[in-house]
């Protein structure tokens, strides 16, 4: 392994999942009650962002938050989890990013994420965005703006930082920008829709579930974990983009960061939520946020404004 040894800048969304038990999912039209179960740490963005701390990489947090009580407190947990903070906005016109899950007693779930904040990230680029240097490592998802995923790519590529794509959940995005992540990281599934777009990869990075995962023909053997240990696989694919990057940051080899990527996928699995003691404890209204600078929005709720909007694809 080198010596080198940077960053990982993550640049995407902050969701906090509510959750609600219920007997069974109602009907259409259908009233029910249920149980709820608490408020908990999410998005893809920090849960990577998380999972490249627990591996050992110093992470800055690029994203947006509301002004309320749910995004001080995930502001706060991050802090105290020892990202970079600094880069987080506030945005006050949009509440903090929520996923609304019911979860029924035969386990079986529904979502609706309500992206709020995060359509905020990237509005006072190219102004605002963080210095990078050659050694950092810039991990982009596609929870955020498409557009403002193209711009952080190229930023990132002018500082000669590297790029590792999380194209999930998918979405097309141009060849030009897909060609600046080394690497781009996909699921079966997501590699397919990207085959099928034409688009293509300069590097792909394919991760198989229990058949370990293949990067530009290099092969990488899963983590066995045994079924009993099995208790929640919704953080593993976030673990293993977090671990990997964390890896590249330190200098690590293809076959090196596959394997610490492996690792910390088969260890997310044995724990419940995307990040490990992921419930969010709100601190009270008068609680100021830990943030960087905090950005005044104007104009109509859901609209930035002309000068500060994140760019389109």
């Amino acid at each position: 392994m080198e010596s080198s040894r940077g960053r990982v800048v993550v640049i995407g969304s902050l969701n906090v999942d509510q959750v609600v038990r219920v007997a069974d999912h109602p009907k259409p039209g259908e009233t029910i009650t249920g149980e709820f179960s608490g408020l908990f740490a999410g998005g893809k963005g920090a849960n990577q962002a998380v999972a490249a701390a627990e591996a050992g990489a110093d992470v800055v947090m690029v994203g947006c938050v509301g002004a309320d009580d749910q995004g001080r407190a995930y502001v706060a947990r991050l802090a105290g989890l020892g990202l970079d903070v600094g880069q987080i906005e506030v945005s006050h016109r949009q509440p903090t990013g929520t996923a609304f899950i019911t979860v029924d007693d035969a386990g079986e779930n529904t979502v609706i994420v309500v992206a709020g904040a995060n359509t905020d990230v990237g509005a006072g680029w190219p102004r605002s965005f963080p210095e990078l240097t050659e050694a950092d490592v810039v991990v982009l998802q596609l929870e955020i703006p498409l557009g403002t995923v193209a711009k952080a790519a190229e930023l990132a590529q002018e500082a000669g930082a590297r790029v590792v794509l999380n194209i999930a959940p998918y979405a097309e995005l141009p060849p030009d920008v897909l060609a600046l992540a080394d690497p781009i990281v996909a699921n079966e599934h997501e590699a397919m829709a990207l085959a099928d777009s034409g688009a293509g990869a300069g590097s792909l990075l394919m991760t198989l579930g229990a058949n370990g995962a293949v990067w530009d023909g290099v092969g990488s053997p899963a983590e066995a974990v045994a079924p009993d240990l099995i208790v929640d696989t919704t953080g593993a694919g976030d673990a293993f983009v977090g671990a990997l990057a964390a890896a590249l940051a330190h200098g690590a080899s293809r076959e090196e960061a596959l394997q610490q990527a492996q690792i910390a996928g088969a260890e997310a699995v044995t724990h419940w939520g995307a990040q490990r003691d992921g419930e969010l404890v709100l601190a009270g209204r008068d609680a100021e946020p830990a943030r960087g600078a905090e950005r005044a929005a104007h104009g109509p709720p859901g609209r930035a404004d002309s000068a500060d909007a994140p760019p389109d694809v």
